[in-house]
Formats: structure tokens, C-alpha cells, sequence
């Protein structure tokens, strides 16, 4: 089975404050699906108010971000799942619970790991 990466940013999903809280329903029901079935990794938010920084090998932490990744943000979430067209299934009821598309991406497998 394949780990996917199933996401969108933040920007991507326009729904007013009035909608958030349907929204966060209908998601909070397609993880529970995912869970009742076995498919669930893990999922969430990125916490913006949170600053991103960087840790080079000998541990010292820099401000910021690599130029490349300014710009992560939004919502993710990782189900194993057997096959990419099971992943685009999921994709889709995420999609339609967050009211926003899904970026479908799968990790690569490292068999030493």
C-alpha cells in the first residue's frame, strides 16, 4: 500500500465565517470515514501563527523558510491507501468537504526505513 499526501492551501478554500463551522463538519466526517475504514495516517492544518525556521546539521536555527516554500499553509492529510485511484476517491470527498481541490501526491517508499 502507498501513502498520499492529499492537500490544498489555505487560499484555496473560500467559504465565509458563517460556512466554517459546516465545513469543518463535513471534513471532520470524511476522517472519521477514513478512520472507520482503516485508510487514516494522519491529518490537520498548518499553524500559521507558528513561524517556520530551518535547523542545519549542527542543530543552529535560522528565521524563515527555504525561498521555494515561502507559501505553506493550509490543510493536509496522508491515507494508505492500494491504489492512486482509491487516493483520488478520497481526494474528491475531501474535496467536497472543504469545498476546495485536492493536490494528490504519493510518497515514495524507502524499503531500508
Amino acid at each position: 500500500m502507498t501513502k498520499y499526501l492529499i492537500s490544498f492551501p489555505s487560499a484555496a478554500m473560500d467559504v465565509g465565517p458563517d460556512e466554517l463551522p459546516g465545513v469543518a463538519e463535513a471534513a471532520h466526517a470524511v476522517v472519521r470515514e477514513a478512520q472507520d475504514a482503516g485508510v487514516w495516517v494522519f491529518g490537520g492544518g498548518i499553524d500559521e501563527s507558528v513561524a517556520p525556521v530551518r535547523v542545519d546539521g549542527r542543530g543552529t536555527v535560522s528565521a524563515g523558510t527555504y525561498p521555494q516554500t515561502t507559501h505553506i499553509d493550509g490543510g493536509y492529510s496522508v491515507l494508505e491507501l492500494p491504489t492512486y485511484d482509491a487516493a483520488l476517491e478520497w481526494a474528491a470527498k475531501i474535496a467536497t468537504a472543504c469545498r476546495c481541490a485536492q493536490e494528490v501526491r504519493a510518497f515514495g517508499e524507502d524499503a531500508e526505513a
